[in-house]
């Protein structure tokens, strides 16, 4: 875990599972003082994963205005600011500028049917 007094504690509970779509995405951010921090969940196949909201390319937040992480497919996670893909299972980016880089896994964990930060 960072140092980051924004990032959610290791049990905190994000969402309901039910929350969200599968297959679909959700972002979150958090604030403590003048410290943020962004994240977003994807359900895809019965896997839920957890990554931190920033393009390994430029910094920047993946979901574009329209609030989408995935592609239209919902096979891929898309960064809207210059259409870099990465995969959902692991991050790793397979099409784009940041070719070889992958996104931040933010450790996330279900039980009795809530996301919680890991």
């Amino acid at each position: 875990m960072d140092d980051n007094p924004a990032r959610p504690a290791p049990g905190q509970a994000i969402c309901a599972l039910a929350d969200i779509p599968e297959p679909g995405a959700a972002g979150f951010r958090y604030r403590e003082g003048q410290a943020m921090f962004a994240g977003f969940v994807v359900r895809k196949d019965g896997g839920v994963f957890g990554y931190v909201d920033s393009c390994p390319h430029a910094g920047w937040p993946l979901a574009g205005i329209n609030g989408r992480f995935l592609t239209r497919e919902n096979d891929l996670i898309l960064c809207a600011g210059h259409a870099a893909l990465f995969r959902i299972a692991d991050g790793a980016c397979v099409a784009g500028p940041c070719a070889g880089k992958q996104l931040t896994v933010w450790p996330i964990t279900v039980e009795d049917g809530q996301v919680l930060a890991a």
